[in-house]
């Protein structure tokens, strides 16, 4: 059955090309959720006054990758131990967040959340944020599938 995942976890070019390369996933957009805003651009949220974050949307098939298999790639690919940081991107637009979906999304996250800080897989506490998709506002053109386009596989740093 095709789902529908949300996830911030820094500058969305790399987010995207990750999720984008995993079977089962049958498509990625990139965007910006989580603001007070109506209407947003990228010119917007570099700002850092709208609220929202850049994430990239995934529309999946769950009987090829689960939900729980998209979050342990997602938390494992960033750090999600800072707060409004990843790499040398800072704002809050790069900060670590999952937009759940419905109910089981949710619960997924929050107890995955805390498996990770059980284990202190990580050297500070996980901090992402899960809330509630809201409106999600596709960025412009020229950021969908950015890497792909360029033919690289990463940003560099």
């Amino acid at each position: 059955m095709e789902q529908l995942a949300t996830f911030g976890a820094g500058c969305f070019w790399g987010v995207e090309a990750l999720f984008a390369e995993q079977q089962g996933v049958t498509s990625t957009t990139v965007g910006y959720m989580g603001g007070h805003t109506p209407r947003v651009t990228y010119n917007d949220i570099c700002q850092g006054d709208t609220g929202h974050a850049e994430v990239v949307q995934i529309c999946f098939n769950d009987s090829v990758i689960t939900y729980s298999q998209l979050l342990q790639l997602f938390w494992q690919n960033h750090n999600p131990t800072t707060p409004n940081q990843q790499g040398p991107d800072f704002g809050t637009q790069y900060r670590s967040v999952v937009f759940y979906h419905d109910q089981s999304q949710q619960q997924q996250a929050v107890e995955m959340r805390q498996t990770l800080n059980n284990m202190g897989l990580f050297k500070a506490p996980v901090i992402t944020i899960i809330e509630a998709a809201n409106q999600y506002h596709l960025a412009e053109d020229y950021h969908q599938q950015y890497l792909l386009k360029r033919g690289k596989a990463s940003c560099s740093l």
